[in-house]
């Protein structure tokens, strides 16, 4: 059975040696699952964002079949799709990508003969696991877009209609003396942070007022020059990554706006020497789910499309910025996008500014043709 072999996962790692189990599948099974998880863990992947719900799929997939992993064939994984989608009008090509891969990973590991889970499978059940994704039956990747057409960046118009609602709850809610009012203005603050930085939500709610930043080039912003994200987002294991957002002088006013939420907003959370800079009425770090409910209260309260939601505002940055004429690298590195087909994808630039962008070569062209008829 390859004992030699002590790589994480591994089958006579997981198994326990002279048990007879009363139900072996079921035991292997849940073997095999421990193993593929002990493998990522070794890997520093997150158990929450994609060890437990890859586990989770799995799981799923063998209740739908009914079967276990050394009797799965492509007919099954074709037949659990197929039933997604029938009662999933929803459900997207990148989810369904996002679950084909899991699926393949996971029967990659177990037909890893290096694991030893072939010989466990052709021992105990005289059966081996064979992949059952190939290239007949996965979604082909054939664009780099793959999410809800829907989502959008905002018209310059509808960040202005979602910045005055909620400037008007807030607002409403004080006037009245309602509870709620402190909230409301921090709410305020946060949405036109998330547009000014175009950060994550992760990356935002991570914010320590130790992250706060000067710029040297530009001194009139005081401590709000940039923002220091050391909460980025990470792949294949890697530890968060980090950058620095710089304040740019189209969006300036959020200067003004941060420096009224530190100086009269927080201080009445009552945090005490909590660091987080978006604080919670419970004097805690803002959630993730808070920021998202911030941006659902304004949208609904604009009058807002309900397929826009908080990323949308990350969308409309780094579109806004491609449109104020940043060159593409500085976008790239104020996204933290380590590759620009990425900021690619997030950027949808108005027809206004394509006609701009028209006139302005148009006239550059032209005035380089009056000079070559000059004598």
């Amino acid at each position: 059975m390859g004992r030699a072999v002590d790589l994480p996962g591994a089958a006579h790692l997981v198994l326990v040696d002279n048990v007879l189990h009363l139900d072996p599948a079921p035991a292997v099974f849940e073997a095999m699952l421990e193993g593929w998880a002990r493998q990522q863990r070794t890997r520093f992947l997150k158990w929450d964002s994609t060890i437990k719900p890859r586990l989770s799929l799995v799981r799923r997939f063998a209740t739908f079949t009914n079967q276990y992993p050394w009797e799965w064939e492509p007919a099954e994984v074709e037949a659990f799709f197929d039933h997604i989608r029938a009662n999933n009008p929803n459900f997207t090509v990148s989810t369904g990508r996002q679950y084909q891969n899991g699926l393949r990973m996971f029967m990659d590991f177990i037909c890893d003969a290096r694991y030893g889970w072939l010989s466990i499978c052709v021992e105990r059940f005289g059966r081996a696991p064979a992949q059952i994704l190939h290239e007949w039956n996965s979604i082909t990747h054939v664009t780099e877009f793959e999410g809800q057409p829907a989502r959008r960046p905002l018209t310059y118009e509808e960040v202005q209609a979602l910045f005055d609602a909620a400037d008007g709850r807030a607002e409403d809610k004080r006037e009245r003396g309602r509870k709620g009012a402190l909230t409301a203005m921090r709410d305020s603050a946060l949405l036109k942070a998330f547009y000014a930085y175009g950060v994550r939500r992760q990356e935002m709610v991570g914010l320590d007022l130790a992250d706060l930043r000067r710029n040297p080039k530009m001194p009139q912003y005081g401590r709000l020059g940039a923002l220091f994200v050391r909460y980025g987002k990470s792949s294949n294991g890697s530890p968060p990554k980090r950058r620095t957002v710089f304040t740019v002088p189209e969006m300036d006013w959020v200067v003004d706006v941060l420096d009224h939420y530190l100086t009269e907003v927080r201080p009445r959370f009552e945090v005490g020497n909590h660091p987080a800079l978006w604080v919670s009425e419970r004097c805690g770090r803002l959630s993730k789910r808070c920021a998202n409910e911030a941006f659902e209260n304004a949208r609904e309260a604009a009058g807002l499309p309900p397929e826009l939601d908080l990323h949308s505002l990350r969308h409309s940055m780094i579109t806004h910025l491609v449109e104020f004429d940043y060159p593409e690298r500085f976008v790239q590195d104020q996204a933290g996008h380590a590759v620009a087909a990425t900021t690619g994808i997030y950027t949808n630039v108005s027809d206004e500014y394509r006609n701009r962008l028209i006139r302005r070569k148009l006239t550059e062209r032209h005035a380089e043709l009056w000079e070559d008829d000059q004598p």
